[in-house]
């Protein structure tokens, strides 16, 4: 499952793959205590049970930016796989908004708001940068 994908997306895919590392680096480190912001307030709210969802969100999140950017033969399959991996950490973004949590600078109401309509920018370009977008298209028309 693969496709051809230009030199526009390939240097896309590169940075997302890049700032998905840097993301889970921050989950694992320094921004350890800003990413349990995103942890939704449904979920346990123990500090344990938090720390965990962070950590284990950030070693995905470092395992997917490497094969972004490293095994180029599966993009299509790793595009679908990220995209669908921002899906479901988006209710985290809708917690932090509903719950007013500060957090990333994001201190106000409207500041975490606007952030919300991020993800589906980062999910178009998991699957656009990837040559997923195309498959599945073509794979409607089929």
């Amino acid at each position: 499952m693969s496709t051809t994908t230009s030199s526009t997306q390939n240097i896309f895919r590169v940075i997302l793959g890049l700032l998905m590392m840097m993301a889970g680096v921050g989950h694992l480190t320094f921004q350890r205590e800003e990413f349990q912001a995103q942890v939704p307030r449904w979920l346990p709210t123990s500090d344990a049970f938090m720390d965990f969802v962070v950590v284990s969100s950030g070693v995905v999140e470092i395992i997917l930016g490497l094969v972004m950017v490293f095994l180029v033969k599966y993009k299509v399959k790793v595009g679908i796989i990220l995209a669908i991996f921002y899906v479901l950490i988006f209710p985290g973004n809708i917690s932090q908004y509903t719950n007013g949590i500060d957090a990333f600078g994001l201190d106000t109401d409207l500041k975490r708001f606007v952030r919300l309509f991020f993800q589906p920018v980062l999910i178009i370009w998991a699957l656009w940068s990837t040559g997923a977008l195309k498959h599945l298209i073509n794979k409607q028309k089929k």
